[in-house]
C-alpha cells in the first residue's frame, strides 16, 4: 500500500460512500495549499479489465470519397487501430443509408449501392485487420404501413429528418424485413445476391462481417415496443445468419436506457426469442446534455453529475444482464456530449476550445468507472460532426480537418489500456479528479483525469522513475505531449487527461 501526500490532517468520517463510511484524509502541501492524496495498492487487484476503448463513425456527407474531412478522418481511424469501431449509415441521408429505396414490383427493383459502397469501402479499409460493427440502422420506409409513400430528397447530401415513418411492418412475419438485410449483407460478404424477382446482382465483395448491430435507438427512430424490437431482431438475425453464419450480433442500441428498463428485461430473457437466436452483445448510449443557459463554468459540473446518473443505470442494467443472460457482453457505443446549440443556427459558433478537453475528460472518467464494472466495449461518439449535424459530438475539427482533443484522449487511452490489464485498488480524495492504476504487460500505469478548469499538482510514487503523456489545452488539435513529474508530483492542467507509466 502506498499513500502519497507530504503531510496530512486528522482523518474524519464525514464523507459517505456507496459502500458505507470511509476514512477521508485531507492532504495539505508543505506550502499550506490543499493537495489531493492518491492511494494505490499495486498488489491488490480489484478486477481484470474486459474493456476496449473505441469509437463510432456515423455516415455524414463530409465522409464521402475525396472530401478533405473524410480523408483526414479515415486516416485517423486507421492510425488509431481500434477494434469494435461502429459504422452507422443513418436516417438523415436516405440515399447514403438505404440500399432499396423503392418497393419492388414485378418489373423491377431499386437496389442501388452506388453512393453507399464508396463510403463503406473507405470505412472497411480504415478498419482492416480489426473487428468493426456495422449497423445500417434505417429500415426502408416502404416496409412499413403508411398512409402514402414517403418522399426523400434527390440530393444525397440534403438532410431529411422525416424519412422514418410507420410503426407496423406491412409483413407482420418479419420475413420481408429479414430478406432486405440478408441481401444487403450478402452484397458485402458473398459477392452479391438474388433480388425479389430472381435477378442476380454481383458486387465482387467478400468482406468478413464480424458484428452486425440490429437497428439504432429503436424506441425513438422506429418507435418499437420491446416485443416488436425482439421480433425484428430475431427476423434480422435469422436471415443474416443464413448468409453470414460467423457473424455475431449486437442488440438494442438504446438512446435513453434509464427510461426503458423493460427493453433490457424483455430482450435479455431468452424465452422471448426464437430458438437458437444468439444474444451476443447489448448496446446503449449516454450523452451529457447541459441546460441551454449554462456555460462551460457550469458544464464542468453538469457533465460529471449526469455521468454519475448514467453509471447508476449501467449498474442496474448489469444486474439484469447477469441475471438473465450472463454470457451476453455490453457495448456502450455512443458516449459523448450534445450541447443545446446543436442543429440550431447558433451551432455555427463553435464551443470554446476548452470544451473539447472537458468532453475528453468526461470520456476518461466514464472509461475508468465502466472499466471497473468490466464493461466490454466503451465507444466514443462520433468521428465527424459539423454545423447542422451535432458539431459538439465531433472528434474532428471540421475547420482544420484535424482530430481534436477528444480523439487524442481516446488514442491515449487506447494505446495504454487493454483487456487483461489488472485494475488495482486506487483512490484519490478529490472529487475534482478521477484516478485508476493498472498493472499492464507494459508495466505499471496510472490514468488521471482533471474534471475542472484549474491546474492541480498530484503527488505520485517514484516520481523520478515515471514518464507521462497528457492531452490538455496546450496540445490543442495535436497528440498527447510528454510531461515530466517534478518535485514528487505531476501537474494536471485544466481538463487534462494524463497517463503515467513506470
Amino acid at each position: 500500500m502506498s499513500e502519497f501526500n507530504p503531510t496530512w490532517k486528522a482523518c474524519n468520517f464525514t464523507r459517505l460512500l456507496v459502500a458505507g463510511f470511509a476514512c477521508v484524509v485531507t492532504a495539505v502541501s508543505l506550502h499550506g495549499q490543499p493537495a489531493p492524496k492518491l492511494t494505490i495498492d499495486w498488489d491488490k487487484t480489484t478486477v481484470v479489465s474486459r474493456s476496449t476503448p473505441t469509437l463510432q463513425v456515423v455516415v455524414n456527407p463530409p465522409l464521402r470519397p475525396g472530401e478533405p474531412l473524410g480523408v483526414a478522418s479515415y486516416k485517423a481511424v486507421k492510425e488509431l487501430g481500434a477494434d469494435y469501431v461502429r459504422y452507422v449509415p443513418w436516417l438523415p441521408y436516405p440515399k447514403l443509408a438505404v440500399a432499396e429505396l423503392e418497393p419492388p414490383t414485378a418489373q423491377k427493383t431499386s437496389w442501388d449501392f452506388s453512393l453507399i459502397d464508396p463510403m463503406t469501402k473507405d470505412f472497411l479499409a480504415a478498419t482492416e485487420g480489426h473487428s468493426p460493427i456495422l449497423n445500417f440502422s434505417t429500415i426502408p420506409t416502404w416496409l412499413f404501413k403508411t398512409d402514402k409513400p414517403v418522399a426523400y430528397p434527390a440530393d444525397p447530401n440534403q438532410v431529411v429528418w422525416e424519412y422514418t415513418q410507420g410503426t407496423e411492418l406491412r409483413d407482420p412475419t418479419g420475413k420481408e424485413l429479414g430478406d432486405y438485410y440478408a441481401r444487403l449483407v450478402s452484397w458485402y460478404v458473398n459477392g452479391g445476391f438474388t433480388d425479389e424477382n430472381g435477378v442476380k446482382h454481383e458486387s465482387g465483395y467478400h468482406y468478413k462481417l464480424p458484428y452486425w448491430e440490429a437497428l439504432n435507438e429503436p424506441e425513438f427512430e422506429h418507435k418499437t415496443t420491446p416485443e416488436q424490437y425482439a421480433e425484428r431482431y430475431d427476423a434480422m438475425v435469422s436471415a443474416i445468419h443464413k448468409v453470414s453464419p460467423d457473424t455475431k450480433f449486437v442488440g438494442m442500441a438504446l438512446a435513453m436506457p434509464s427510461l426503458v428498463p423493460k427493453y433490457f428485461e424483455y430482450f435479455l430473457d431468452h424465452k422471448n426469442h426464437r430458438p437458437g437466436i444468439p444474444l451476443d452483445v447489448i448496446s446503449y448510449h449516454f450523452y451529457a446534455s447541459p441546460g441551454k443557459d449554462q456555460t462551460i463554468d457550469q458544464w464542468k459540473y453538469t457533465f460529471f453529475d449526469q455521468a454519475d446518473g448514467f453509471l447508476n443505470t449501467v449498474r442496474y442494467v448489469e444486474q439484469i444482464r447477469k441475471g438473465l443472460s450472463p454470457e451476453t457482453r455490453t457495448d456502450l457505443d455512443e458516449l459523448g456530449v450534445i450541447l443545446p446549440t446543436d442543429n440550431k443556427p447558433e451551432d455555427k459558433i463553435p464551443p470554446p476550445d476548452a470544451y473539447w478537453n472537458l468532453a475528453g475528460s468526461l470520456y476518461a472518467y466514464v472509461f475508468i468507472e465502466t472499466s471497473r464494472l468490466q464493461i466490454d466495449i466503451i465507444g466514443m461518439s462520433q468521428m465527424v460532426g459539423y454545423p447542422t449535424q451535432f458539431p459538439s459530438v465531433s472528434m474532428m475539427d471540421w475547420r482544420t480537418n484535424q482530430p481534436n482533443a477528444r480523439f487524442w484522449v481516446l488514442k491515449l487511452i487506447k494505446d495504454n489500456f487493454h483487456p487483461g490489464d489488472k485494475l488495482v485498488e486506487t483512490s484519490i480524495d478529490s472529487g475534482d479528479l478521477a484516478a485508476q492504476a493498472y498493472v499492464t504487460p507494459g508495466g505499471r500505469k496510472l490514468l488521471l483525469a482533471n474534471k475542472r478548469d484549474k491546474a492541480v499538482d498530484v503527488p505520485i510514487p517514484d516520481a523520478e522513475k515515471a514518464s507521462a503523456l497528457t492531452v490538455d489545452l496546450q496540445t490543442g488539435d495535436g497528440p498527447a505531449r510528454a510531461v515530466k513529474p517534478t518535485g514528487g508530483s505531476i501537474k494536471l492542467e485544466p481538463f487534462a487527461v494524463t497517463v503515467i507509466s513506470w
